[in-house]
């Protein structure tokens, strides 16, 4: 039986900010962590508390670290980027975010009508 995605296994153990920060990085990636955080670039980049906590939790493997397009394109939108600099940051055309905000939309809405 699989656990659950990775993406809600590293969230709950490293915390919003840094997964977020993780996945600007490294999304796509196979990231080697090592046993000591501080042997690598990651406290640099989502801070010392979550790279000894991926240090731990993952020491000495390899971590397919997700895209997260989804994730990365609703925080881009509140912060008020437009849909061509969303695209340009996840590397996908202007097209591709609409339809991505689309599929959002369509899933929160099919996810409140499965409630009534």
């Amino acid at each position: 039986m699989a656990g659950p995605p990775i993406a809600e296994t590293l969230t709950a153990l490293i915390g919003d900010r840094a997964y977020l920060a993780l996945v600007e990085h490294y999304g796509g990636t196979r990231l080697y962590v090592p046993k000591t955080a501080t042997l690598s670039d990651l406290p640099g980049h989502i801070g010392d508390d979550p790279a000894g906590k991926l240090a731990s939790a993952y020491g000495g493997e390899y971590l397919k670290v997700p895209l997260d397009r989804e994730l990365r394109a609703r925080h881009y939108k509140g912060r008020g980027l437009s849909n061509a600099e969303i695209a340009r940051r996840l590397g996908i055309t202007e097209s591709g975010v609409e339809r991505l905000f689309k599929r959002v939309r369509k899933a929160s809405d099919d996810q409140q009508l499965s409630l009534l």
